[in-house]
């Protein structure tokens, strides 16, 4: 079967389209063709070397050649034999650790969900890594109520898009970064006030002390460090006394002292099944919409330009690859 794997750490044209085997599935496994994945900022960071190069390497052992891609959807062939919910033929949606450009992926059944035919596999591909990262970070650790002020910094990112309309269905204020270019974009998913961040310090722009800050922003010395860059550290000077910090970035946001009794969390998305139907259920009544930016064939080439447009501006919901 076809895959494109990196070949070596740098610039997009690393990728190469390898011939390998059908991955042999376990018991709790199925087999899924693949019909669409994305690109989320892990894989670029990944691909560039920052994440190996760093002390956060120890979590990513990358041995070249390596697959990218988090998200996948697609078909399922073939089903392990203690697989209970899922069956051939069935169109899913799910989050892999590493691995979605080929073919044919084997993933754990509870990291899948079927999705609805209304839903095509282009707009499926995009949604699970960024989906179940903002709705982890604003449910199971933010804790969000109704009537909390919530600063989601990159409020036009995968991450950022998705949590701007969770926090206003939750019924927070919500307050974004963004560039001013992306104000409409923003603005039409629900936030109530945008700071451009190209041009206004945020820490100047917020009047009144917010209960949340969701950071996605990957700082370059975040990848050195494991700790908040500058926007992280500039966040606890908007935040209220005892209120949280969460960072996607940070990984090392637990070693350092409390601020103000801040709570700092930094958390690794947890692929399941249960968040995934939540997260089609809001999909399906019209509450959370993923856009894709744009779509980009399942080739080498089609992947080197996926990656460059990922690193332009402006940056708008997904980029998909379709196979």
């Amino acid at each position: 079967m076809k895959a494109i794997a990196l070949t070596g750490f740098g610039i997009p044209e690393s990728l190469e389209e390898q011939e390998v085997s059908v991955p042999v599935i376990k018991d709790t496994q199925v087999l899924v063709e693949m019909h669409a994945s994305s690109i989320n900022p892990g894989d670029a960071h990944l691909r560039s070397g920052a994440i190996e190069q760093g002390p956060m390497g120890a979590m990513f052992q990358v041995q070249f050649p390596y697959i990218l891609g988090f998200d996948v959807a697609g078909i399922v062939k073939e089903v392990g034999t203690l697989v209970q919910h899922l069956k051939p033929g069935d169109r899913v949606m799910g989050m892999v650790p590493t691995g979605s450009y080929m073919d044919y992926v084997a993933v754990e059944e509870d990291h899948l969900a079927v999705i609805p035919e209304s839903l095509s596999f282009e707009e499926a591909g995009a949604i699970p890594t960024v989906t179940l990262t903002a709705w982890q970070a604003l449910v199971e650790h933010g804790r969000l109520q109704q009537g909390q002020r919530i600063l989601i910094h990159g409020g036009a990112g995968g991450v950022g898009h998705a949590a701007i309309q969770l926090a206003k269905q939750h019924g927070a204020y919500v307050i974004t970064t963004a560039r001013d270019s992306n104000r409409p974009f923003v603005m039409e998913l629900g936030a109530d006030e945008v700071i451009d961040y190209t041009t206004d310090e945020f820490v100047n722009k917020i009047s009144e002390p917010v209960d949340i800050v969701l950071d996605t922003i990957a700082d370059p010395s975040t990848f050195e460090t494991g700790l908040p860059g500058d926007t992280g550290n500039e966040s606890y000077a908007v935040l209220k006394n005892g209120a949280k910090y969460i960072s996607i970035v940070a990984f090392g946001i637990g070693q350092t002292p409390k601020v103000r009794d801040i709570d700092s969390v930094f958390f690794q998305t947890r692929p399941n099944r249960a968040d995934l139907e939540t997260i089609i259920r809001n999909i399906q009544d019209e509450k959370l919409r993923i856009h894709v930016d744009e779509i980009y064939p399942f080739t080498a080439q089609g992947l080197y330009q996926a990656y460059r447009k990922s690193e332009m501006q402006p940056k708008r919901g997904k980029i998909v690859i379709k196979k």
